[in-house]
C-alpha cells in the first residue's frame, strides 16, 4: 500500500478525509441519540431523521454526478466541506442555548443530505485524478482502512461524550473536523492532480448517464442488486439503536459500541479487500446476497453480547459488498461518465435510505427491533437474488469475459 502514500496531494487528502470521517460519524451518533432523547425512544422518529438526511441523494443525486462531471471537483469538495461544518455549528448552538426542537434537526439533517448529494460522487471521482491507475490498489486498502477506521472511533468516542457532556459539544467537534479536509485541498499541488477535462452540457448530462448505465449489462447488474441491498440492508446505524434500546434496554454507551464493533468487521473487510488484485463481476453478484444474509443472521441473536459478535461478519459482509460494487463501477465507468454512474450508485446504497430508514422504524414500532431487522433482510436476500437470476444470461457471458480478458476482470478501488 507504499505507492499511494508516496502521493503528496493524496497522502495530505486521506490525512484530511480520515479526521472528516471521525467527525462524521460523531455527528450521526449524536444525532440518532438526540432524536431518540426527543421522541421518548421512537423508532418512527429515528427513522425519519435518517431518510431525511439520505433524502437529497435519492431525489437529485444524478445532479450530484452531473455538477461532479461538469465543474472542477476540488472546489465543489471545498463547498461541500464548508456548509456541512455551518451546518454542524447550528444544531450545537441549538442544543447548548436549549432550544433545539425535533424538526430542527430534521431541517439540519435534510441540508446535510444536500451537501452529501453533490460531495459523494464528486469525491469518488477526484480521487482518481489524485492517483494514478497503477496506484488504484494502494488506494483500496487506505481508503477503506481509513474510512471504517473513523467508524471504529467515531461512534464509541461519540457514545462516551454523550454520556458525560450531553450531545452539543458532539456537534462541535464533528464541526471542527471539516477543517481538517479544507486544508489538504488548499495546501494541494495542482500540478500533480491528473484532471479530467470537465464536460459540457445542462441537465440533458443526466439522461446521458443514466442511458450509459442501462445500457452496460455489467453495470446494471451491479446496480440492480445494490437497490435491494441498499434500501434494505444498509441500515445497520438504525438497526443497531434500535436493537441496543427496545430488545435489549441498552444507553448510549452500549449503542456506541455496536457501532465500533461494525467497524471492526469492516476493517478486516478492508483488510482482506487489500489483498485482492481482481474484482470478477461474480464476486460482486455473490457478496449482495451474503451481505443481507449475514444481516438477518444477527437478527436470531439472543442478548445483547451475541448481537455484537454477529455484527463483526455484518462489518466483513458489507464492506466486502461495498468495495466490490464500488471498484467494479468506477473501473468499468468511462472517465467522462465516472462521477454520473457513481451517483446512482450513491442513491442506491446512500439515497435509498430514506425509503429504508422508515421503514425498518415504523417495521419495529409495529412488530419489534428483531422482527424488523430480520424481515427486512430476508426481502433483501430474495430480491437480490431474483435480480441475479434475471441478468444470468448476462452475467454468464460477463464472467466468461471476466475469465478470458484482464482488462474486465477489474482492479479493486475503494475511494
Amino acid at each position: 500500500m507504499l505507492p499511494a502514500l508516496r502521493n503528496r496531494n493524496y497522502r495530505m487528502w486521506l490525512i484530511g478525509l480520515s479526521v472528516a470521517n471521525i467527525g462524521t460519524w460523531m455527528q450521526r451518533t449524536a444525532q440518532d441519540w438526540l432524536v431518540l432523547e426527543l421522541t421518548g425512544k421512537s423508532g418512527t422518529a429515528l427513522g425519519t431523521v435518517t431518510g431525511l438526511q439520505f433524502l437529497p441523494i435519492l431525489l437529485v443525486g444524478p445532479v450530484g454526478g452531473m455538477l461532479a462531471d461538469r465543474f472542477p471537483r476540488r472546489r465543489l469538495l471545498l463547498w461541500t466541506q464548508l456548509v456541512a461544518g455551518v451546518c454542524g455549528v447550528a444544531l450545537a448552538a441549538l442544543v447548548l442555548g436549549g432550544a433545539v426542537r425535533t424538526w430542527h434537526v430534521y431541517l439540519i439533517a435534510l441540508l446535510l443530505g444536500l451537501v452529501n448529494a453533490v460531495f459523494q460522487p464528486t469525491v469518488q471521482a477526484f480521487v482518481l485524478e489524485l492517483v494514478t491507475r497503477e496506484e488504484v490498489p494502494s488506494v483500496v486498502g487506505l481508503s477503506g482502512g481509513s474510512f471504517h477506521a473513523a467508524r471504529l472511533v467515531g461512534p464509541g468516542l461519540a457514545g462516551a461524550l454523550i454520556a458525560a457532556t450531553g450531545t452539543g459539544p458532539v456537534f462541535l467537534v464533528a464541526a471542527a473536523t471539516v477543517l481538517s479536509p479544507v486544508t489538504a485541498l488548499l495546501r494541494m499541488d495542482p500540478a500533480g492532480l491528473h484532471e479530467v477535462p470537465a464536460e459540457r452540457g445542462g441537465l440533458s448530462m443526466i439522461v446521458d448517464g443514466l442511458r450509459y448505465a442501462v445500457r452496460d449489462p455489467g453495470i446494471r447488474l451491479v446496480l440492480g442488486v445494490t437497490a435491494f441491498v441498499g434500501t434494505l440492508s444498509a441500515n445497520t446505524q438504525i438497526t443497531n439503536a434500535l436493537m441496543a434500546t427496545k430488545e435489549f434496554g441498552r444507553g448510549a454507551r452500549e449503542y456506541g459500541l455496536l457501532g465500533s464493533v461494525v467497524a471492526v468487521g469492516s476493517l478486516a473487510g478492508a483488510a482482506l479487500a487489500a489483498r485482492r488484485r481482481t474484482v470478477p463481476l461474480r464476486f460482486v453478484a455473490a457478496s449482495a446476497p451474503a451481505f443481507a444474509a449475514a444481516n438477518l443472521v444477527s437478527g436470531l441473536m439472543p442478548g445483547y453480547a451475541w448481537f455484537a459478535v454477529a455484527l463483526v461478519p455484518v462489518g466483513v459482509a458489507q464492506l466486502t459488498f461495498i468495495t466490490a460494487a464500488n471498484s467494479s463501477l468506477q473501473l468499468r465507468s468511462a472517465p467522462e461518465m465516472r462521477g454520473r454512474v457513481m451517483a446512482l450508485f450513491m442513491m442506491l446504497t446512500m439515497g435509498t435510505t430514506t425509503i429504508g430508514a422508515p421503514l425498518v422504524g415504523w417495521l419495529a414500532q409495529a412488530w419489534g427491533a428483531r422482527a424488523a431487522l430480520v424481515g427486512i433482510n430476508l426481502a433483501a436476500l430474495l430480491g437480490a437474488a431474483l435480480v441475479l437470476l434475471l441478468h444470468r444470461p448476462a452475467l454468464r457471458s460477463l464472467g466468461a469475459e471476466d475469465h478470458k480478458d484482464g482488462h474486465r476482470e477489474v482492479e479493486v478501488g475503494t475511494t
